[in-house]
């Protein structure tokens, strides 16, 4: 989830999270972030920018998420997924 062949460890006093497939995804882990107040910068990928500024979103084009380095550690512990229960329900079921 951390890793990515051909990105910048740092970018504009940030250090490199992870990278998100669209502005969807970029927009639900920056605002967990913020909310547990970790500032993010976003780096896009190609015309990521210009296809967010001009449709309102980017679906095509990953982005990359940089943090503060002092927060790194925390910021990885936030967004680590955790699996819902009702997954593991739904898993059980269609096993049988």
């Amino acid at each position: 989830m951390f890793e990515r062949e051909g990105h910048k460890d740092t970018w504009r006093d940030g250090v490199y999270l992870t990278t998100a497939e669209n502005s969807i995804e970029a927009d639900i882990l920056e605002s967990k972030l913020n909310s547990e107040g970790i500032p993010t910068i976003r780096r896009y990928g190609g015309a990521g920018n210009a296809m967010e500024i001009i449709m309102g979103m980017n679906s095509n084009f990953p982005i990359d998420l940089y943090v503060p380095e002092t927060a790194l550690e925390d910021a990885r512990n936030i967004i680590v997924p955790e699996p819902l229960e009702t997954d593991a329900a739904f898993e059980d079921e269609n096993d049988q």
